[in-house]
């Protein structure tokens, strides 16, 4: 397929997410689950980019600016890929897709809700099948991890990560690193576990700058 060609796709592609609106028109449990405001998808595809970027969902403030992870954990994202925001935002560079395209709101203790559970099963293979140059999937947070590692999930978050050199010597195509959330709710995680940043971080800067720059 020419380089023409997958552009072409990917913009009707992103065009179809754009006007997606299942987590409002069709919940899966009721008027009561619907989502509460009017979606607004936020996901950056690629025909060029060799990494892609799983996150979880949009908070609130991506979902007012349309840009994922304008926010705090975005800001230590960034640092840990050791990229500044016009790298990040480059579509060339990284495509950054979310496992559920929109802000999901609030949960009664005023956290973020886990990402629609809509969206995936309706959007996911069609993405990854419309960008097959993707070398390195960056697997951040649990729910992440579930959909793209499969029977490399270990028990839990932090297991899974910490069996990160296992995931990068599974075979096939792409490689997938597990990453935690970049929130800083996560501080007191990474200080439990220094080989993270002692062991891991240098990893993925150094696949980072291989692939991206």
């Amino acid at each position: 397929m020419s380089s023409t060609s997958s552009e072409d796709r990917l913009d009707r592609l992103r065009a179809e997410i754009a006007a997606c609106r299942i987590c409002r028109d069709a919940p899966l449990r009721g008027i009561e689950d619907r989502l509460p405001h009017e979606p607004r998808p936020v996901a950056v595809l690629s025909s060029r980019a060799r990494v892609l970027i799983a996150g979880q969902a949009p908070g609130l403030r991506v979902h007012e600016s349309g840009l994922p992870f304008d926010d705090a954990s975005g800001d230590r994202l960034r640092q840990w890929l050791q990229v500044d925001r016009p790298a990040f935002y480059d579509r060339d560079r990284f495509a950054i897709v979310p496992m559920g395209f929109c802000f999901p709101g609030y949960d009664a203790k005023g956290s973020d809700l886990p990402p629609r559970r809509e969206c995936a099963p309706v959007w996911r293979d069609r993405v990854l099948s419309a960008m097959p140059q993707i070398e390195l999937v960056l697997a951040v947070g649990g729910y992440a991890q579930a959909w793209h590692m499969g029977v490399m999930r270990r028990e839990n978050m932090t297991e899974t990560v910490r069996a990160w050199t296992d995931s990068l010597a599974a075979p096939g195509k792409p490689l997938i690193l597990p990453l935690p959330h970049p929130s800083w709710r996560n501080t007191g995680w990474i200080k439990r576990h220094p080989w993270f940043e002692e062991e891991l971080l240098p990893e993925l800067r150094r696949r980072i700058k291989m692939l991206v720059f």
